[in-house]
């Protein structure tokens, strides 16, 4: 029999919310604060050849654990998964610290990834256990925001930590922040009490993760360590077909399936995890490309590279958060994800108007343009399944928002890549150079007489502009895609749980 979950303690409420958004953010900033510290990294340990590992690694296992900690929070509660997740975070965060080589950096950086992932997303459903879908509404405002923050500021930071002091302590500062979040969860959530047998389909979990790891491995590899049509790489979209071939027939049959198949057929999971997967695309294309067009074109520095992409952090944090409360006044959100869509449309195609001469003070407008169509999308869509589905799956449901953004930003990255490397490389040697992105260092460029500096740099923005038009043309899509949102009025009430298998609630 359902009934309406217990009112909550206002006080114990904020608490959790706010150990959601530090653990979030923590966890988010795992995957972005070693990029800037990589080479000196492989300058210590070695390597060079795994470096795009390290980064690889914490991607591939926070995208197949998503959806496992969402279901077995479903299954055994949200405490016990946030716990196990910071315990594989901060394991593999201090045996990261203590690596020998970057083979060993690498598992390390898998096994915090785990964590990581998993605490994003059991961080995410703990939300809608303790708050009614209206109020959700705020508090996802600030974990788009949280999640924002971290894409900009965790470059910044891992800077700032190498330059101070090492970059083991990169892994290390994680260890007071990880003991202080397990300390507020353990007094934040009640532990669940026992209810009825679960039955885990350990099949399902398997086949689904094999799915994920070999298309997101395809997408790091493909055009970089093999060409994409090469027959050793075309063996992992092989490899994940047949497992999602596999992973369909098992979960038709399955007691508790770990990603249930008639979540599908819900309007809101279908449009928004659309949504999301474009949004991730052209969210890690357009963050990863800019960085090197001030580098590169600009003459920036990598701080001041780093600084430049503030404009765009603030309009997502602004946009999102506003996105939140707009959602938690008027109950509505039908239209945000449409506008903000339009918005993100408008900013790619700004964006493909960079040149050599562009003016500083319209690049930051094009990015903070961009922001604001990225910011309320990640918001809006978490609200939007979370409302609509049952709460027996809210764990999963929430999961598979975080899951397809992180595989459109992996294939979003690889597939940009690719069509701004084929570009470079006829812009180069239509002016008689034919090393492509090889030479773009600033010594080789540095040498280069004046004019033949300047055709280089336009023939590197020429190649720029394909990547927006690519991304313009996939927020159009986002955009029509929004309209076939049915949008359900989001409720005052909390979701209502099972007798039987309730939710841990904030302590009284």
């Amino acid at each position: 029999m359902s009934h309406s979950a217990p009112a909550q303690n206002p006080a114990n409420v904020k608490l959790v919310i706010g150990a959601v958004i530090a653990t979030l953010l923590a966890a988010s900033l795992g995957q972005t604060i070693i990029t800037t510290a990589l080479p000196i990294i492989v300058g210590d340990l070695g390597g060079i050849e795994f470096i795009s590992w390290a980064i690889t690694a914490y991607l591939l296992a926070a995208t197949v654990a998503a959806p496992v900690f969402g279901k077995l929070g479903d299954m055994y509660g949200r405490k016990l998964m946030l716990q196990i997740g910071i315990g594989l975070f901060l394991l593999g965060s201090v045996i990261a610290a203590f690596s020998v080589d970057l083979t060993m950096l690498v598992v390390c950086r898998f096994i915090q990834g785990l964590g990581g992932g998993g605490l994003i997303v059991t961080a995410m459903a703990a939300v809608g256990d303790v708050l009614p879908a209206r109020e959700r509404g705020k508090a996802q405002g600030f974990i788009g925001a949280a999640f924002g923050l971290s894409t900009v500021i965790g470059p910044l930071i891992g800077g700032v930590i190498v330059e101070a002091l090492s970059w083991r302590w990169l892994f290390l500062v994680n260890v007071p922040v990880g003991i202080a979040a397990f300390a507020v969860i353990a007094i934040a959530f009640e532990t669940r009490e026992k209810g009825k047998q679960h039955k885990i389909d350990y099949v399902g979990a398997i086949l689904l993760a094999a799915a994920l790891s070999a298309l997101v491995i395809y997408t790091s590899i493909g055009g970089t360590i093999l060409p994409w049509a090469a027959p050793e790489a075309l063996i992992l979209p092989v490899i994940a077909a047949a497992a999602l071939v596999g992973f369909i027939i098992v979960e038709r049959r399955a007691v508790e399936p770990i990603l249930p198949l008639y979540l599908f057929r819900n309007n809101a999971f279908l449009v928004s995890n659309g949504i999301g997967f474009i949004v991730g695309t052209v969210m890690f294309g357009t963050i990863t490309y800019m960085p090197s067009y001030l580098l590169i074109v600009q003459g920036f520095s990598p701080t001041q590279a780093g600084l430049a992409l503030l404009p765009m952090m603030v309009g997502l944090i602004g946009s999102s958060t506003l996105s939140g409360l707009f959602m938690s006044r008027t109950g509505r959100y039908k239209m945000l994800p449409i506008i903000s869509s339009a918005m993100l449309a408008i900013g790619a195609t700004l964006l493909s108007t960079l040149g050599t001469q562009t003016p500083f003070a319209l690049v930051v407008l094009y990015t903070f343009i961009v922001g604001v169509g990225i910011g309320p999308i990640m918001s809006v869509g978490v609200a939007a399944i979370q409302n609509a589905v049952p709460h027996t799956v809210m764990g999963v449901a929430t999961a598979s928002a975080q899951m397809f953004r992180q595989i459109g930003g992996s294939l979003g990255v690889a597939v940009l890549g690719a069509i701004f490397a084929n570009r470079l490389a006829f812009e180069t040697a239509a002016i008689g150079h034919d090393e492509g992105t090889a030479g773009f260092n600033a010594d080789i460029l540095a040498a280069m007489p004046a004019t033949e500096q300047a055709a280089m740099l336009e023939a590197y923005v020429s190649a720029l502009h394909p990547i927006y038009w690519v991304a313009a043309a996939a927020a159009v899509i986002a955009f029509a895609i929004g309209w076939l949102l049915v949008e359900i009025p989001l409720s005052d009430r909390l979701p209502a749980t099972e007798d039987t298998d309730a939710e841990p609630q904030a302590a009284e």
